[in-house]
């Protein structure tokens, strides 16, 4: 029976010295073409109400009762969204810390619920003549326990399904302007 034991703490050990040993960052990148200008896409990104933001997150209907404060900025630079919902969405705060019309936005994203954590989000709108590259990619850091859970779900399937479905939405919106 010790020696059972024995080959479990090792086994054990062993598997939480390779956890160890994983990267402490992670990225999530997804990108789409939209046949429209950059100007058409870029408030959509830079007004985290109703008529930007609100219309083609694919986290905003997960929630009907969903609870929803802006403050800072009406948009771009200092705008400020903040979100309390159920399991589904948990809830957190999104800050724009920068952005470079009709090209780029950067925003602080920090979870409050169900795992504290704070990442980085940045959009990339690159003109093509007649349409545009959108990339969304979010990066943070993973702690001991974060890198235990990726070892387990596959975040970037999760949240990166969550990108897709959120970009052809933006993709639909943008087009029909």
């Amino acid at each position: 029976m010790s020696n059972i034991v024995l080959v479990l703490c090792i086994i054990l050990i062993a598997f939480l010295v390779y956890v160890s040993t994983r990267p402490n960052t992670f990225t999530i990148k997804r990108r789409i073409v939209i046949k429209a200008k950059p100007e058409a896409i870029y408030p959509l990104l830079t007004d985290f109400h109703a008529n930007g933001w609100g219309k083609w997150s694919p986290w905003e209907d997960m929630d009907p009762e969903l609870k929803r404060t802006y403050t800072g900025a009406q948009d771009g630079v200092g705008a400020i969204y903040e979100w309390e919902g159920n399991n589904k969405v948990g809830a957190g705060r999104m800050e724009i810390q920068h952005a470079d019309a009709p090209m780029s936005v950067d925003i602080r994203l920090d979870f409050m619920r169900p795992m504290k954590a704070t990442n980085a989000t940045e959009f990339r709108i690159i003109d093509e003549g007649n349409e545009s590259m959108v990339t969304w990619c979010m990066h943070g850091p993973l702690s001991f326990v974060a890198k235990l859970f990726h070892m387990f779900m596959d975040m970037d399937k999760m949240v990166g399904a969550d990108f897709e479905r959120g970009l052809t939405k933006l993709k639909a919106l943008a087009e029909a302007k």
